[in-house]
Parts: structure tokens; C-alpha cells; sequence
């Protein structure tokens, strides 16, 4: 009787904290995305770290996408390539041919730092979470890290838990937290010569001291292209965070935990300023949950060089948000600030730009999914397709348009309900819908110059069936 009832307990409390998951690819590809991550749809990336002091890379046509991160200033700088020049006359002309990467440690002072107004500004962009990174490749974490000792924000520099404090405020106002983290440091010794050592030591141990300290919403892996993922032991960690972290039910992880993972294994799947770094988005046939990556200029950290023409317009990125949000993924958009913990202002203008569009049209946005159809069935007249997007939410259809139309939209082969109302959100300026054809026909509103927005939404309310 003993026996029977101690399974009996057993099985309760197996069943109310949820299912243990094996450390293996085949058991914890089955655990699903937390639905707060699917409903927040824009987030804030942030770069920050010692590579903020230099904060140089190259710029122009000439020099590929992923040669323009600044925050791959060591690594240009020491690795050969055929941008490693550029780094290096940058290098010497300014800080001499003594001045190593490390000496720019003390300089990286964050004396400016305002945790709360980041999270107010990243509040106003209409942002839902936040990804911080805890540690890039250069190995220096914004963190008290016991494996990182005298090559933290604690130790050096700004004296101070950066992690912590922005966690704080970022929670404070209602926002996801998460961190961004570097799977393997370009030049860590052990890392270099005892794989093994460096995982259990270092790596491992530092993955579960940020999510034991901060409990972040969502853990960010990179750097995982150098080893499969058996050698970083990821499953063995991901089953920790799935059964016995204290976020395990609420954790997101994306899909960078080996050099076979991406787009097959672990959480969200994710792309980098596009899948060939021109794309906006990625292919609306997937259906799993993924996320665009990408700066507001040409890199993810500051980079002083970039110029205006360097920086996307309010205009572009809210067509990205707008692009990737109805094929179905999350915006994930970046911001460097500067070494001294100040958020360039070109960057809080844009941030600011997309939080003013989306307090009109937030609703196409948050909490929707992919409404997707084919070009033959959807056609603005003799317009293009290309301007013209897709949200669903139940029953309700979003129509979103980028720029105004030039006549009625009209959606053929619609086979929608018929007792559909329209709205065109930011107007009270009534809207007429009516079927034809079997097709589906939006009359545009009277709108003035006031009324104008980088994007026009109409809500079909109970279109769908």
C-alpha cells in the first residue's frame, strides 16, 4: 500500500511539473515555445562590451555584410582575412602598435548608464522583451562571472553588474528579459587546448550562474558554429534548463547550440540580417516559430564610422517589422550603445519612430500569426504585391499596406465570411467592404495629410472562418 501510494505521488507531481525531458535532440525538440515569445513580435537586441570603446569597423559597398561588425574588432584585428588590413593601419595609426585589445578594458567605463531610461526608451519602442549580451566572443561578461575573473564588468571597467541592473529596470517595466551568449571565446587559452575543461569549467558553469542569477525569458546562444553540439554538451545543459531551472516552463532558447543545429534543433529558429543578408525575413513556407536578427545600421556593435545613409529610415524598419511579423517570425532589432552607456540618439529616434506606429497599429502586430496566401489569390488592383501584408488574429484579418493605395484593395478568391466590418486603425473615417466576384473589395477612407503613416492598417472584423 506504501509502495502504491508513493507512485501515486510520483506520478502527481511528474505530471504538474510538466515533462522531463531527456538529454537528447529527439526529446527536447518536442517541448514548445513558450506562446509569449510568438505574441511579442518585436524585441530589442543590445551589444555592448569592450569592443564599445574602439567601436571601429569598416563601412561602403565594397566590404561584406558580416566584415562590418565592429564588435569583431579583435578578431579582424589579430585573424588574417581580407578585411584584417583595414583593422589593423585603423589600429596603429590610433592607438600605436603597443596599445593591446585588453588595455581597452579600463576604458570601458559605462559611466552613463542608465538602466531605467534604457528600459523607458526600449518601453516607448513598443518593444516586449529585451536580449542583453551577457558575453560575446571576446569573452568579457557585463557580469560578476567567477570563470571571468578581472575580465568582467565587475572586476574592470564600469565596477558594476551590468546584467543585473539593466535585468532589473527592463523587468521593471513589464518587458521579457534575456541574454545573448557566446559559446566559445575567440582566444581563452583553455578553450584553445582542453575543450572538455573549457565546457565543464567555464562554459557550463557560467550558462547556469546568469539564468540561477537573473532568470531570464530567454536564453540566446552564438558562437556554436565552431563544434558540433555533442562537444558543447548542449543537450546535457538544455535538460537542466528544461526540467530543473527555475524557468523551465517559461525559458525560450533559440537554435545556435551546435554546428548542425540551426534551423533543426533546440528553440526558435534564427536568421541574420536576412538568409543571404539582403532577404527581409525569411521563407513564409516554415512554420516554426523563428526570429530576424539585425543592426538599425551595418553592425551590431557602435560602430563610429557608419553615417546617416548607414542607418535604416523609420520607413525601412517598420517594412521589416511588417515584413517579418506576417511571414510569421519576431523582430529582433539591434542597438550598439556606446562605451560610456549612452544609446546613440539616431537609434533612440528610431526606436521611438516604431513605438509611435505600432501605439496606432500594435494591434495587426502583437499576438497575431501568419495569414498567408498565395499571389493569385490576394491583388491590389494593378498595384505590385509586394506593398501589401498579412496578419491574422481568430477571426479578424489584418490588411496591412505600405504606402496608400492608389484605388480599392481587392483581395480575389477571398472565400471570406460575409458578415465582415472594416476599420482602418488611427481613423474614426468609415471603411466599406463588399464581395464581388468572390472577391473581396476594401474602399479606401478620405484621409488628409495628417493622417499619414508609414503604413496603413485595415482590421476585417469576423472575415474569417
Amino acid at each position: 500500500m506504501k509502495k502504491l501510494l508513493f507512485f501515486l505521488l510520483l506520478s502527481i507531481a511528474v505530471n504538474l511539473s510538466g515533462q522531463n525531458y531527456k538529454p537528447a535532440w529527439e526529446s527536447l525538440d518536442k517541448r514548445p515555445t513558450p506562446q509569449w515569445f510568438e505574441d511579442s513580435k518585436f524585441g530589442i537586441f543590445i551589444h555592448w562590451g569592450v569592443y564599445s570603446v574602439p567601436a571601429w569597423g569598416p563601412t561602403g559597398d565594397s566590404i561584406g555584410v558580416y566584415d562590418k561588425y565592429a564588435e569583431w574588432y579583435w578578431n579582424k584585428l589579430t585573424v588574417p582575412g581580407k578585411v584584417q588590413k583595414y583593422f589593423t593601419n585603423y589600429h596603429l595609426k590610433t592607438y600605436g602598435p603597443n596599445f593591446k585589445y585588453q588595455d581597452f578594458a579600463p576604458m570601458f567605463k559605462a559611466e552613463l548608464f542608465d538602466p531605467d531610461q534604457w528600459a523607458s526608451v526600449f518601453k516607448e519602442s513598443g518593444a516586449k522583451y529585451v536580449v542583453l549580451t551577457s558575453k560575446h566572443h571576446e569573452g568579457f561578461t557585463l557580469w560578476p562571472s567567477a570563470q571571468s575573473w578581472n575580465w568582467n564588468s565587475v572586476d574592470i571597467g564600469p565596477h558594476r553588474d551590468l546584467c543585473g541592473d539593466l535585468s532589473k529596470a527592463v523587468k521593471n517595466q513589464g518587458l521579457h528579459m534575456g541574454f545573448y551568449y557566446s559559446l566559445y571565446e575567440w582566444f581563452n587559452p583553455v578553450y584553445k587546448t582542453d575543450l572538455n575543461s573549457y565546457v565543464d569549467n567555464h562554459m557550463i558553469p557560467q550558462l547556469k550562474d546568469l539564468v540561477t542569477r537573473y532568470s531570464p525569458d530567454l536564453v540566446w546562444t552564438d558562437g556554436e558554429w565552431d563544434k558540433p553540439s555533442k562537444n558543447w554538451k548542449s543537450e546535457q545543459f538544455l535538460a537542466w534548463l528544461f526540467n530543473e531551472s527555475a524557468v523551465k516552463n517559461s525559458v525560450v532558447v533559440n537554435d545556435r547550440w551546435g554546428s548542425e543545429t540551426r534551423s533543426k534543433h533546440g528553440g526558435i529558429y534564427t536568421t541574420e540580417y536576412g538568409l543571404v543578408g539582403e532577404k527581409e525575413g525569411i521563407d513564409s513556407g516554415i512554420t516554426h516559430p523563428w526570429e530576424e536578427c539585425r543592426g538599425i545600421g551595418t553592425s551590431f556593435g557602435y560602430n563610429r564610422t557608419e553615417n546617416l545613409g548607414d542607418y535604416s529610415t523609420e520607413d525601412q524598419l517598420i517594412r521589416l517589422l511588417i515584413t517579418t511579423v506576417s511571414a510569421g517570425g519576431n523582430l529582433l532589432l539591434d542597438i550598439g550603445p556606446a562605451a560610456d552607456g549612452t544609446i546613440p540618439v539616431i537609434m533612440q529616434q528610431r526606436l521611438l519612430e516604431i513605438g509611435k506606429w505600432l501605439k496606432t497599429n500594435g494591434e495587426a502586430i502583437y499576438g497575431t500569426r501568419a495569414f498567408i496566401k498565395s499571389k493569385e489569390d490576394q491583388s491590389i488592383n494593378a498595384e505590385t504585391n509586394k506593398n501589401i501584408f498579412f496578419t491574422r488574429k481568430d477571426k479578424d484579418l489584418f490588411v496591412i499596406c505600405i504606402g496608400w493605395p492608389k484605388s480599392s484593395i481587392v483581395l480575389k478568391n477571398s472565400n471570406f465570411s460575409g458578415n465582415a466590418t472594416a476599420q482602418m486603425l488611427g481613423t474614426a473615417q468609415p471603411v466599406n467592404i463588399k464581395q464581388s466576384g468572390g472577391s473581396l473589395i476594401i474602399s479606401l477612407p478620405a484621409l488628409t495629410p495628417d493622417d499619414y503613416q508609414a503604413a496603413y492598417v485595415f482590421r476585417l472584423k469576423g472575415v474569417l472562418k
